[in-house]
């Protein structure tokens, strides 16, 4: 068992771990500080969503996010990542024993990598392909700075998530539906919004919401709308209607089909999801301008 590298620590993100300490810090404080970030929920949220690009371009976005967990309640932290460039029809946990981040390592839970690969559907990363992949590793100093006060005292779940079909997005929304339902767990859920311009063969513009960087913000609006409702069909359907290039759209499939495979089950409790940030790496006015959208959000469990 190995450690898995910070592959992109030095190009992606800072290396330092005081200064990448400096910057989630302060990241942190300006999204607390900010009134429309709303209120930390009591016991924190459940579940998040966030992006996964380079921090300089998303990491203030990640911190509205980041300060919905409450780590006193958490013992684990399952991320689940979209699979850029491994073929995947299923989703696969890691072979390491540890993830490195710049600011300690995270230990990777071996007992419930046992139960996963238990049900039959979920393959083994080799080391190569973990670290090739960042979906998973641009959040985990986010993970290891929140959960600091904690450290030793909790464990990590990555999850590579490939191209699901909407029905097996629901068959492993109810494989993880029990983990969602323990309190003492997190879902990070990795995702970036639109992906638009010509490198991306997309392109998609309503000229009746104004310049493209608007059209852009209804596109990812629309989707961000049906996913507050917790409605996976409608998810799905919005997808195919518009082909939105939501890197993270399986992961968040498998959320929706998680909440969806938890309500079917629950009485008398109150799930809700909030956006809570949005924010673009730079605004299209041209068809030669491109641009990745990224949004932050919450998703919380109490009592009726």
């Amino acid at each position: 068992m190995s450690v898995r590298r910070a592959s992109h620590a030095g190009s992606w993100y800072t290396a330092d771990g005081r200064q990448l300490r400096a910057e989630l810090d302060d990241w942190l404080r300006k999204a607390d500080q900010d009134p429309e970030s709303g209120p930390v929920p009591a016991g924190g949220a459940r579940a998040i969503i966030g992006p996964h690009a380079g921090y300089r371009y998303c990491g203030a976005n990640a911190a509205y996010a980041y300060r919905q967990i409450d780590p006193s309640r958490v013992r684990r932290v399952f991320v689940l990542g979209p699979s850029h460039h491994y073929s995947l029809g299923g989703c696969a946990v890691s072979s390491c024993a540890q993830y490195e981040t710049p600011l300690y390592n995270l230990p990777i839970d071996p007992a419930i990598n046992e139960e996963l690969l238990a049900t039959g559907e979920f393959e083994m990363m080799n080391v190569e392909q973990d670290e090739d992949e960042h979906s998973i590793e641009m959040h985990l100093s986010y993970i290891a700075r929140i959960m600091e006060p904690r450290k030793g005292q909790f464990t990590v779940v990555p999850v590579l998530v490939g191209s699901l079909s909407h029905e097996k997005q629901i068959k492993y929304g109810r494989i993880f539906a029990r983990y969602l339902a323990d309190p003492s767990n997190v879902f990070v859920i990795s995702s970036d919004f639109c992906h638009w311009g010509q490198r991306f063969r997309y392109q998609h513009y309503d000229d009746k919401c104004g310049d493209i960087w608007q059209s852009i913000k209804a596109l990812d609006y629309a989707g961000m709308n049906i996913i507050e409702t917790l409605d996976h069909d409608a998810f799905t359907a919005y997808l195919k209607k518009y082909g939105n290039t939501i890197c993270g759209r399986n992961p968040i499939g498998v959320l929706l089909g998680t909440i969806a495979a938890m309500r079917s089950g629950s009485n008398g409790v109150r799930m809700g999801l909030r956006f809570l940030n949005y924010d673009q790496s730079s605004k299209c006015k041209t068809m030669r301008d491109s641009s990745v959208s990224y949004a932050a959000a919450a998703f919380t469990i109490g009592s009726s």
